[in-house]
């Protein structure tokens, strides 16, 4: 009686165990070669001038819009969003380097700060931030 033979299925790793070998090899050779890109930081400066206060629009979470000029000695005055860029233009005009941060409640839609952002681009306003309280 003979004997069936059964094929032993067997997958030869020796072949890509020598080209992972040869591959690492050429990656150490070479990385201490290859030099990592230099930043050089702008340096900074003192200014001469204190910085200017800002204007401070602040969005409330019920969707009131408030005005304050911190360089003027006053309370915030609630204004409209159509009004706003009028408002904000006409500080604007006494100081054109004075700079304007939107400080909005944790709670308003990030939409509304975008938009009021866009507000203040189109009416040319070009120096905007973003009031944020600092982590404890």
């Amino acid at each position: 009686m003979a004997r069936s033979r059964k094929q032993i299925a067997q997958i030869n790793v020796v072949p890509m165990i020598d080209v992972m070998l040869v591959l690492l090899v050429i990656f150490m050779v070479t990385a201490p070669f290859i030099n990592p890109g230099q930043v050089e930081l702008p340096s900074v400066g003192k200014t001469s001038q204190p910085p200017s206060l800002p204007l401070e629009v602040i969005l409330r979470e019920s969707g009131t819009i408030l005005l304050r000029d911190r360089a003027s000695p006053g309370e915030a005055r609630e204004v409209s969003r159509s009004a706003l860029a009028d408002e904000i233009l006409a500080l604007h005009q006494a100081a054109p380097d004075q700079p304007v941060v939107i400080a909005a409640d944790k709670n308003v839609r990030y939409e509304a700060v975008m938009d009021t952002m866009t507000l203040l681009q189109r009416a040319n306003i070009s120096r905007i931030g973003l009031l944020a309280k600092p982590a404890p």
